[in-house]
């Protein structure tokens, strides 16, 4: 578990396809300081397991589940990746609780300068803005963030100048990828609902004649 602070912004030295998995190396001496075989490290936000360490490098074996669901696919040597060890039990929580399992890519589509920040337009797919709200909790490339707000597909999000300098948002330009991860409770939520729904027989055509929303503002089960 993580908490979308990131400790440092490594950079990929080695991408290399050995049969399913692809091996991903990363230079990042913070990190690699007291890392162990088998420790956990976000990196770019997507939990990986450390499989070998080196001075100030670690590498990482990635299948094919993760490389297809985050922006790690595309990774090339010289890119930039916001580093995170796991978090130590008893450790402080600066942001919120991240578990490295990302949901999917999001498009920068809009950047904003504002003074020494930076505001950002993010659109993601639909099954992953369902689970967006005004003022909650979202993790993008491994940085936590609060939304600013929301409109159909889309949400925004304000980086102050220290998070900037410190992690890749500082490089991030429209239409690039983000990597995605949203909130683990409002996962919850959304499922325990889903469940409710389908065993009462809850539709949202039954809602809707109820007059509580429109079909569209509904989720089916």
């Amino acid at each position: 578990m993580f908490t979308g602070i990131v400790e440092e912004v490594g950079k990929v030295s080695e991408v290399r396809k050995t049969g399913t998995v692809t091996r991903i190396s990363v230079q990042g001496s913070r990190a690699a300081l007291d890392a162990q075989i088998n420790d956990s490290v976000a990196v770019g936000g997507v939990c990986l397991t450390v499989t070998a360490k080196y001075a100030q490098r670690l590498a990482f074996d990635v299948v094919a589940e993760t490389l297809q669901r985050s922006t790690l696919r595309y990774a090339r040597p010289g890119d930039g990746v916001n580093l995170e060890r796991a978090l130590p039990m008893g450790g402080r929580v600066g942001g919120h609780f991240v578990l490295g399992h990302v949901d999917g890519v999001g498009k920068v589509v809009s950047v904003v300068d504002h003074g020494n920040g930076r505001s950002f337009r993010i659109s993601v797919p639909p099954e992953i803005m369902r689970l967006v709200v005004h003022k909650g909790s979202i993790t993008l490339d491994g940085v936590s963030l609060t939304i600013a707000d929301l409109e159909a597909d889309t949400f925004s999000v304000w980086i102050i100048p220290h998070t900037l300098r410190n992690t890749t948002f500082r490089e991030r330009r429209e239409g690039e990828l983000v990597n995605v991860e949203a909130d683990i409770l409002g996962k919850y939520v959304d499922r325990l609902l889903a469940l409710h729904m389908r065993d009462t027989g809850i539709t949202a055509a039954r809602l809707a004649e109820a007059g509580f929303a429109a079909p569209e503002d509904v989720a089916a089960p």
